[in-house]
């Protein structure tokens, strides 16, 4: 699940891009000016922002101005009745990742949106490549491709999965709280942390040789869980 912001004023655009967003599984915060966009920008954590030129109060070719003042890196998909070559040119100069004009596609829409969607998967790491496979054990994990190979073959991973896989692969050898995982796959504190123990089982199924006895993915008791690269031999 992304959280996805868009900033759109006009309600009619606004409710199919959001309906299609939540159908394909992701969580959008809808504001319609300008200013309110980027005041929520500045306060919550966001994946991608959806983000119309022509707003009331501030226009958009300012919000993603100073959006790119603080984070150049931000996924920023704009969308348009501008189709001139003129506004195109500005927004790109300006650092947007992506700019469709209106009336567009929603299939075009969704393709666009799903490859940020990616890119901000791991805009803020660093060490793990995701162009490379990370390996673990006898396992392997492509984190661009969501794929891997785990004890019993090919896997096919989830967006979640994978964000949780590149966590867990960054912070290797650290304690990891529930509640942080929780916030990081973009949870409310009132989610039960059994939901981070429901995707510890599935990683055990797919990369343990004996999911009941993990040398990987291990349990710290009353603090959640720790990864090991090579198992448990490492851990002091």
């Amino acid at each position: 699940m992304s959280k996805i912001l868009l900033i759109e004023d006009e309600i009619n655009i606004a409710k199919g891009i959001i309906l299609n967003l939540e159908l394909a599984g992701h969580k959008v915060t809808h504001v319609d000016k300008g200013d309110d966009g980027l005041a929520l920008w500045k306060k919550e954590s966001f994946d991608v922002l959806v983000l119309d030129l022509m707003l009331p109060g501030l226009p958009g070719e300012k919000v993603l101005e100073e959006i790119r003042k603080i984070d150049e890196k931000f996924p920023i998909l704009i969308l348009s009745a501008k189709d001139a070559a003129k506004s195109k040119v500005n927004c790109f100069g300006l650092g947007t990742d992506d700019y469709l004009a209106k009336p567009f596609d929603l299939e075009e829409f969704m393709m666009r949106v799903e490859r940020l969607i990616k890119r901000s998967l791991w805009s803020d790491q660093g060490s793990v490549n995701e162009k490379e496979k990370y390996f673990f054990g006898e396992n392997w994990v492509e984190l661009s491709a969501f794929k891997a190979m785990g004890v019993n073959g090919e896997i096919d991973l989830t967006e979640q999965e994978c964000r949780l896989l590149n966590y867990f692969f960054e912070h290797e050898g650290d304690a990891l709280n529930r509640k942080d995982i929780l916030k990081l796959l973009g949870y409310n504190e009132e989610t039960s942390t059994r939901t981070i123990d429901n995707f510890i089982v599935r990683f055990r199924k797919y990369f343990e040789i004996n999911p009941k006895g993990p040398c990987h993915f291990i349990s710290l008791r009353s603090v959640g869980y720790l990864f090991s690269k090579n198992g448990r031999e490492d851990i002091n």
